[in-house]
């Protein structure tokens, strides 16, 4: 018997169900659920949790979970195509010195680096921030 719950979500996945049924239907006995499936159902999870999905779609929880636990979040894939900044702007008022400042540099891992400077020019910030991040 279902809950109210998933009675309620079972409409937004009745689709996906209809899938499952299909493949279900014209699979040979002992084969995998393919990608594309398993792809859907992780989204559907993400949407409407573990339990719900895997009930409604009559898949095993655990293996759900562990799948859903696996995909990659987007701020980890956020963070692997952007390790380094693409832009950085310094602004100063003319004359180009600056007497003091503190630059803070943060990477998208959560790094941070703070250092109090005195006494330098634009360009030297711009470049020490180039060199400790790496990028040339």
């Amino acid at each position: 018997m279902r809950s109210g719950k998933i009675r309620a979500i079972l409409p937004r996945l009745e689709g996906l169900r209809r899938r499952f049924e299909r493949w279900r239907r014209a699979r040979k006995i002992g084969s995998r659920i393919p990608e594309a499936l398993w792809a859907a159902a992780v989204k559907s999870a993400e949407a409407y949790g573990v339990h719900p999905t895997a009930q409604t779609l009559g898949l095993d929880y655990y293996s759900l979970k562990k799948r859903l636990e696996e995909k990659p979040s987007a701020r980890s894939t956020m963070a692997a195509t952007a390790n380094v900044a693409k832009f950085v702007e310094l602004t100063t008022t003319p004359p180009t010195g600056i007497s003091e400042c503190i630059l803070e540099l943060e990477d998208v891992a959560g790094a941070k680096l703070r250092i109090h400077l005195k006494g330098i020019e634009a360009p030297d910030v711009a470049a020490l921030s180039r060199s400790l991040w790496g990028v040339e």
